[in-house]
């Protein structure tokens, strides 16, 4: 599902004008991010946590120049969805075995 398809389907089921969902949308996309990068996780109860995660410093290979370097340590963005929604997911959606 892309951005679009979220706004279009919020729209209709809220009779909202489709610029003003967007607007929402981007709004809290925004405040998402803007909430990480001050290092602050964001909490939504019944949904899941937009948490930073930090990696370890590790020694790596630039293959090109046959060299070990090193990758520093570092903070990233992750989801970690909670547990009724993990269970409703679990529940809903069949296994795809390939």
């Amino acid at each position: 599902m892309t951005k679009a398809e979220i706004v279009s389907n919020i729209s209709n089921k809220l009779g909202l004008e489709k610029s003003d969902t967007q607007s929402v949308v981007e709004a809290f996309m925004e405040e998402v991010k803007t909430s990480l990068t001050q290092g602050e996780n964001v909490y939504l109860r019944g949904f899941g946590s937009f948490i930073i995660k930090t990696r370890a410093q590790k020694t790596g290979r630039n293959i090109s120049k046959n060299k070990s370097i090193v990758i520093p340590a570092h903070n990233i963005p992750a989801f970690k969805p909670a547990k009724t929604f993990m269970d409703s997911v679990k529940e809903k959606v069949d296994v795809v075995e390939k």
